[in-house]
């Protein structure tokens, strides 16, 4: 590549760097509207017109915090583990489709690059949790540690039926097999993929590692300032990466009639955004116990049912 052409990455990758920071930011003041609006209350409504500069208030509060990091941390883990959760989910959005012809790489392992990131990305909290050199830190750590294993099996073989059905692991490919989206003929693999996301996300109902009534913040007790900012980020960006691969796999992606491929996209990843936060308002945390039944004796059992059905009937198919 040329410098011309190295400069020209870099400046597309600042963009979209700059792009995601804005969703988030949309997200967190979106959430927080429309949790209010559910919980009848008045929300943000301070900062800027109709409190839409809160979310730059926020930022704005977490830059200028004192960068203190305590005494009785590992310091080196304690300031790189927050980085590995927002990196983690920004390198898989590089693989991610927005539109015909919109994406930063397609890779013909695409989904088998994005379930190995998001499996780096528990090393953040493992990292954060046990640095923080505190008793429920380490406790929320040890609990992001067993959902991950818990949930990523259920999430990779929910995801083996879309593989199967498309013939590629290429996230273009498979939004281009989609002649059906793959809801209507995977209903079963969509429903285990967007639970085990839920999980992964640590969003309610599944968000045992931060519990607050039971761990203070969890793994992030010992956080302030820009690095929790870090943690911050890359959940709500973890939101925003499993709604746009649930809109990917099971939705069609960008296919749609009438309107632009990129629109189709938003209405759908949004839609499943305010999935979230309706989840987060209107279910109570599990138990612990629970958690783990979920994903060991409900979630697994079905993914391996809905593997073997995909099978069958793919293999009828194949025959006609």
């Amino acid at each position: 590549m040329t410098f011309a052409q190295w400069m020209l990455t870099l400046a597309i990758l600042v963009l979209v760097l700059l792009g995601l920071v804005l969703v988030v930011a949309l997200m967190v003041y979106g959430e927080r509207r429309f949790l209010a609006l559910l919980q009848d209350r008045l929300g943000p409504n301070r900062a800027g017109p109709f409190g839409l500069l809160q979310p730059v208030a926020d930022i704005l509060k977490l830059l200028t915090k004192e960068d203190f990091v305590p005494p009785f941390a590992d310091r080196k883990v304690y300031t790189i583990a927050p980085v590995i959760v927002p990196l983690t989910v920004l390198l898989s959005f590089a693989v991610v489709p927005v539109s015909k012809n919109w994406w930063l790489a397609d890779l013909n392992i695409a989904l088998l690059y994005v379930l190995a990131l998001s499996s780096l990305r528990v090393y953040g909290i493992m990292l954060g949790g046990w640095a923080s050199n505190s008793k429920y830190p380490v406790l929320g750590g040890l609990r992001a540690a067993a959902q991950m294993v818990s949930y990523e099996l259920p999430m990779g073989l929910a995801l083996v039926g879309v593989v199967m059905l498309s013939g590629s692991f290429s996230l273009v490919d498979i939004v281009a097999a989609q002649e059906l989206p793959y809801i209507l003929i995977q209903p079963l693999g969509f429903i285990i993929f967007l639970v085990c996301g839920i999980a992964e996300t640590n969003r309610l109902p599944f968000d045992l590692p931060e519990a607050e009534n039971e761990l203070a913040s969890g793994y992030n007790t010992e956080y302030g300032g820009i690095r929790f900012a870090f943690f911050y980020l890359g959940e709500y960006m973890g939101v925003l990466l499993i709604a746009a691969l649930v809109t990917v796999l099971f939705l069609g992606g960008w296919n749609g009639p009438w309107l632009p491929g990129v629109v189709w996209f938003a209405v759908k990843t949004l839609a499943l955004i305010f999935l979230f936060y309706w989840l987060r308002t209107s279910l109570p945390r599990l138990r612990y116990d629970q958690l783990m039944d979920c994903g060991w004796k409900l979630l697994l059992p079905a993914a391996l049912i809905n593997l073997l059905i995909t099978a069958v009937l793919g293999l009828f198919w194949m025959k006609d």
